[in-house]
């Protein structure tokens, strides 16, 4: 898990500020569109056993070889963070839907492949997309005052202007009954993906299943944080306070213990 979450973690890095020193007459976007395209050549020679110099891909590609996790997950990762070098809008759900697909689902997707998990005719596939489209709907709910500061907005502009909220209303911060009713909209929207991810639990194994409980509880409490401040997501930054944290991870670890 250490070594897949180096590779996620360099990916995401380059997407959002470079890495290496830019070239002449490059400009910050071509600079990063040009180290995710580096990155993406090194890992296809990384899958050929070729690691150059990087201190990453030597125990990542050991990992997918030892877990059979398919290579084509981390080129369509990848695309997903080329996404946020061209793409600071999205118009409909659809749009958001492929671009959570790619930066969240796709990260379940690998994780059940180390965990071990019972395919049932697709339907883990199915359940995992749902808990990374859950996680990632919250991150995008918990940060939308950040995201818009850097020109991001990840809410649909279909439900910006169904709720009747403008793009200044997020870029000022400003906290209106529109933008609450919008922001109960899409916690709905992740609250019926957590419902679907409930089924992964029984399919992904046992050694696995602590783990995962512990990131989808501390990512819907989250979501309960937003809930409890009347979705004013502008005055604090949601989150699940330390012991909180402890508590989710010691009911994890019983509960893993009772079924073994």
């Amino acid at each position: 898990m250490c070594a897949i979450y180096a590779f996620f973690r360099y990916s995401d890095d380059v997407s959002d500020d470079a890495i290496d020193a830019a070239r002449d007459g490059e400009t910050e976007i071509e600079q990063r569109a040009r180290q995710m395209r580096d990155w993406r050549a090194a890992l296809d020679r990384a899958f050929a056993g070729d690691y150059g110099e990087s201190r990453i891909l030597p125990a990542f590609h050991d990992t997918v070889k030892k877990y059979s996790i398919p290579a084509n997950y981390f080129h369509e990762l990848i695309d997903g963070t080329e996404m946020d070098l061209v793409t600071n809008r999205y118009e409909t759900f659809d749009d958001l839907h492929l671009y959570c697909y790619r930066v969240a689902s796709l990260v379940g997707f690998v994780c059940i492949h180390v965990w071990g998990f019972d395919a049932a005719d697709g339907k883990a596939l199915e359940y995992a997309e749902a808990c990374g489209l859950a996680l990632q709907l919250t991150n995008i709910l918990r940060d939308v005052k950040e995201d818009a500061e850097r020109n991001r907005i990840y809410l649909p502009q279909e439900d910006l202007r169904r709720f009747g909220v403008s793009e200044q209303d997020l870029l000022s911060a400003k906290m209106t009954p529109q933008f609450r009713d919008l922001m109960k909209f899409e916690a709905k929207r992740a609250r019926d993906y957590y419902a679907v991810a409930e089924n992964l639990f029984p399919l992904v194994s046992p050694v696995g299943r602590p783990t995962l409980s512990i990131m989808v509880r501390i990512y819907a409490g989250i979501l309960d944080c937003i809930e409890n401040y009347n979705y004013d997501v502008f005055s604090a930054r949601a989150r699940v306070t330390t012991p909180r944290k402890l508590a989710i991870v010691a009911q994890a670890w019983l509960s893993s213990k009772l079924v073994r």
